[in-house]
């Protein structure tokens, strides 16, 4: 390998350790304070001339204030004289805005691609976009990884696999998704018809797929509010599933969405650890955690190598 340098802003940085853990990387040494009025400081304490360098660091809430952050780690390395920038970002914050869904409404998506290039980004690497198309709106290499191979392994490892279960898409927009974890554990698949009516809202309609007498699987790419999950979870035990479990890369979990899956008939929400829980969150015994980070690692080291990133899915 080259001479490759991992940094953590302050998103997640258990996340940052436990990547570095499973790649027998060291973090590098750097500090990130504020001024007086929050203004962000950051001082990288050792050399980096030369070096491949990746930053970890999710920009998930506080969104603004991490991708700010973000930018300013990469505009020190790119004036430490690093090689190559990488920003790892396990959740890409404003991926939903990845289209105009209104007049005069702007793609944010695109906007924050196009302010990663600008502070000097080389290179990106994200958990599960919100849509894969966002690849095209970063100039320059993205590895898109997927987290459902690891939670397809988790699932199995707790539940099994087989005829016994549905996997269930919450919208249209899931399909491939939820197909590639049914395809994993050997089930069948169903589709929720869903309409939204705003942000942050939305409301099941019809269920495409036969959930009868069956666990039925929601997979989704995230859980913020948990309206779409929880009017899915109803749907679904309306049909006749036996129980309802979901399965989820990022836990946004934002607003009511504790209230409401506490509330909800659901019996357990599997998600992964690209978003640290916080609060009400952590003491939640319905959500439980599957670890990236061994993913994370071994994808870096292969960016290093020049190894193929895609053979890891295959």
């Amino acid at each position: 390998m080259g001479d490759l340098k991992i940094f953590a802003g302050n998103s997640n940085p258990e996340f940052a350790q436990k990547v570095a853990k499973h790649g027998g990387f060291e973090l590098g040494k750097c500090d990130i304070s504020r001024f007086a009025d929050g203004e962000i400081q950051v001082e990288i304490h050792e050399s980096v001339r030369g070096s491949d360098c990746f930053i970890i660091q999710s920009t998930c809430p506080p969104v603004n204030q991490n991708y700010m952050e973000l930018f300013i780690l990469i505009d020190s390395l790119l004036r430490a004289s690093a090689n190559e920038i990488t920003a790892v970002m396990p959740y890409y914050g404003y991926a939903r805005q990845d289209r105009k869904v209104a007049p005069r409404a702007p793609i944010s998506a695109k906007t924050v691609a196009k302010l990663l290039s600008t502070a000097g980004a080389d290179r990106l690497l994200s958990v599960d976009l919100h849509s894969s198309q966002i690849q095209g709106f970063f100039d320059g290499p993205v590895d898109h990884i997927y987290a459902i191979p690891t939670l397809a392994r988790a699932w199995k490892e707790r539940y099994g696999e087989g005829e016994e279960f549905v996997a269930v898409s919450p919208d249209a927009g899931g399909v491939e998704r939820v197909r590639a974890f049914a395809k994993r554990i050997k089930c069948s698949m169903a589709i929720i018809d869903k309409r939204r009516t705003g942000p942050n809202e939305a409301k099941a309609l019809n269920l495409i797929g036969d959930v009868k007498g069956k666990t039925a699987v929601i997979i989704d790419d995230m859980i913020d509010t948990a309206g779409t999950l929880t009017q899915a979870v109803d749907s679904i035990l309306n049909n006749g599933a036996k129980r309802v479990i979901a399965v989820a890369t990022h836990p946004v979990l934002s607003g009511p969405a504790i209230q409401r899956l506490v509330e909800s008939p659901i019996e357990k929400v599997l998600v992964t650890d690209t978003i640290p829980l916080s609060g009400p969150a952590q003491e939640c015994g319905k959500i439980e955690v599957i670890s990236v980070a061994p993913v994370v690692a071994e994808v870096i080291k292969r960016i290093n190598r020049y190894d193929s990133v895609s053979a890891l899915f295959d």
